[in-house]
């Protein structure tokens, strides 16, 4: 299984922050917390094997090693930092920012339609810029498989603008250990989805990892207005989990 892990680490397109690995400078203290919307996402894959699955977070080695373990083939891609990439964003004349949606996903969840069988979205919803987050919703059905799963967190109206954003660590099948993500001086030379070398120079702007926005329900439903189930959680931390079917 080790022979496998390796190679799927190297599928990794990019992380945000400290990776999470023993021994490679301060790493955040995790807070571990139950989860209802991954422990029903967990019980719905119970007793399948060789299911394909994305994890769109920040990128979390033992997520991979978990879900290999349990004898599925896993993807990471950090589309969260992906979509902070400065040259995505065009300052208009009036003082606005336009967002090359088409080349976000060009560049990013270029997968073939069907592929997967289930996508770990975490909350990055919240953190990303709002033009990025209908279409990239729209790709997540079209590589989703017809009755594939999403878990997807959404902040309540109770969140403040400075709550932390974090990379979320599959603990077992109900618990998650929630790392505070932070940003060092520079983000690190990763490839992108197309090649390039993503190194961020010490002049270079870094994320911006604030929470930008809070949906409500109904606004959580019109993302998902293509898929056909939505069953909500009300978790802590003023979180509010939900499980979608394509």
């Amino acid at each position: 299984m080790g022979s496998v892990t390796q190679s799927l680490m190297r599928l990794f397109r990019g992380s945000s922050g400290h990776h999470d690995q023993p021994g490679k400078g301060s790493v955040p203290a995790r807070a571990t917390r139950r989860s209802s919307g991954l422990g029903e996402f967990s019980r719905l894959l119970a007793g399948r094997e060789g299911l394909c699955i994305l994890d769109i977070g920040p990128t979390s080695a033992s997520n991979i090693q978990r879900l290999t373990e349990l004898g599925h083939r896993v993807y990471s891609e950090d589309v969260l930092l992906a979509s902070k990439d400065p040259s995505l964003m065009t300052p208009s004349p009036d003082g606005a920012t336009s967002f090359d949606e088409a080349r976000f996903l060009t560049e990013n969840l270029a997968y073939s339609p069907q592929t997967f069988d289930a996508v770990l979205c975490w909350d990055i919803a919240d953190f990303m810029d709002e033009p990025m987050v209908k279409p990239m919703f729209g790709r997540i059905w079209s590589i989703l498989k017809p009755g594939g799963l999403v878990l997807a967190f959404f902040h309540t109206k109770d969140a403040g603008p400075d709550s932390p954003c974090y990379r979320y660590h599959i603990a077992d099948a109900d618990n998650l250990e929630l790392q505070p993500i932070t940003i060092s001086s520079a983000v690190g030379a990763q490839p992108g989805g197309n090649g390039r070398d993503t190194r961020a120079s010490k002049n270079d702007r870094q994320p911006d990892y604030r929470l930008r926005r809070v949906f409500n329900n109904r606004h959580i439903e019109n993302l998902f207005r293509d898929f056909t189930a939505l069953k909500f959680f009300l978790a802590r931390d003023n979180v509010r989990e939900v499980l979608i079917t394509r």
